[in-house]
């Protein structure tokens, strides 16, 4: 078929009427498929199964430094056998990391309001004390950081994501020059939504560039560290980078076993320097005895070790891929020879970015609701859910079964052309 630009006005309206009658079609099925948020299948939990038989009321539930996980007692940061595990996984010191809680996202939001009440390590006053603060938002990125900044009143300022990573001449000039920008979101490997890893030139620069406030943090949020689809990738230690550059206390890092074991049931971990994890425990202790040192303790011991680890994820890999070969192979073939978007092809992580022509993205979204498939809210990928352009929709394959992608996939690929029809038909009708 032509691209929709090369044909007539006769032609779009002929291809327009038989677009029509399909989503009549698919309308009258009354379909519900959801392929909106990143969440493993079954099967993906199925393959951490043999976790709920680590420990059992027959077996040794004392860590090897001689806590009982059953009770109170212990580490804030953590049993040593899951320091040990986590510190391996995320390249980091013993002393560096925190293994704490269920999720990632709960301790982002647990350090993100002890920094407004307390301030950082460094930091003059707390944030909450400054008029306004603001962080910087690569975009496309993702929906749930952007919602801690409008939780807690934090301006935000969008930075273009490249295939590199953000665009570091435009984050460098304004970190450089405005003392209210405290921080930034980085998703530096597979990042959701788009799947880029982030280059090391990119992260050198994150780790030396100057910055006008001396309380600067990077919330380098590293949910998928080993969570590929088709390839891995190594990316340098930002962390190590930070202390070369004379910045040791710069980045916070965030991730967690959400996408590994069971999530919601998994462990979360925050790695930095070891007087940030130390000033973060304090005003933790303010509010929590200890975490879930038994839930710990059975990760450690299903997990064992990162050779392990990623043996675990080459099974994940195995699940996801074919479900990223229907959206991808879809849109490929449907939607970019005749024009109506195109994606981009991720080496891992847990979405699929559809970038649509531009002004229909919400078109396409609404569209596909009424047609019985919801996919991430259009606008999600960028702050306040205001994408400049109306382009980008986040496309989760995970959780649905093959047979209920294809049929998602086929009813999207049909609103995505009609949406592109129809706009094309009104540009050469005005």
């Amino acid at each position: 078929m032509k691209p929709y630009k090369d044909m007539d006005l006769a032609e779009l309206r002929a291809e327009q009427a038989k677009l029509e009658e399909i989503l009549k079609a698919y309308k009258e099925r009354d379909l519900n498929l959801l392929i909106a948020r990143g969440i493993p299948s079954a099967e993906q939990v199925e393959v951490s199964n043999e976790m709920l038989d680590t420990l059992t009321s027959q077996t040794v539930n004392i860590s090897s430094d001689g806590v009982d996980c059953r009770n109170y007692g212990g580490d804030m940061t953590g049993i040593v056998e899951a320091k040990t595990l986590f510190s391996e996984y995320l390249g980091v010191e013993m002393d560096e990391i925190m293994v704490a809680g269920n999720s990632s996202m709960g301790i982002i939001g647990e350090i993100l309001a002890h920094s407004m009440r307390k301030g950082v390590l460094g930091g003059s006053k707390p944030w909450s004390a400054y008029p306004k603060i603001k962080f910087l938002c690569p975009v496309p990125g993702y929906d749930r950081h952007f919602g801690f900044c409008e939780y807690f009143d934090i301006e935000m300022i969008p930075v273009p994501l490249g295939e590199n990573g953000p665009d570091m001449d435009i984050v460098e000039d304004l970190a450089a020059k405005d003392e209210t920008i405290k921080g930034m979101w980085c998703v530096p490997k597979y990042s959701n939504p788009s799947g880029i890893s982030y280059s090391d030139e990119t992260i050198r620069r994150l780790a030396n560039m100057k910055t006008a406030a001396g309380d600067f943090r990077l919330f380098y949020d590293n949910a998928y560290a080993v969570h590929y689809v088709y390839k891995m990738v190594e990316i340098i230690n930002i962390l190590d980078e930070c202390k070369k550059a004379g910045n040791p206390n710069r980045v916070y890092m965030f991730g967690s076993t959400s996408k590994m074991t069971f999530p919601g049931g998994g462990v979360a971990l925050f790695a930095a320097s070891k007087e940030n994890i130390q000033h973060v425990i304090k005003g933790m202790s303010a509010m929590w005895t200890g975490w879930d040192k038994v839930n710990m303790l059975r990760h450690a011991r299903f997990l064992k070790n990162k050779e392990n680890i990623m043996r675990i994820m080459a099974k994940h890999a195995a699940i996801l891929r074919p479900r990223f070969d229907i959206v991808i192979n879809a849109i490929e073939k449907e939607l970019v020879p005749v024009g109506a978007g195109d994606c981009i092809r991720p080496d891992g992580g847990y979405f699929v970015m559809y970038r649509a022509p531009a002004g229909c993205a919400k078109k396409i979204f609404e569209t596909c609701k009424e047609n019985g498939v919801t996919v991430t809210t259009a606008g999600a990928t960028h702050p306040y859910g205001k994408d400049p352009d109306d382009t980008y929709l986040r496309i989760a394959p995970s959780a649905a079964s093959l047979a209920v992608l294809e049929e998602a996939m086929r009813v999207f690929c049909v609103v995505a052309k009609f949406v592109t029809i129809n706009k094309r038909i009104s540009e050469l009708a005005s």
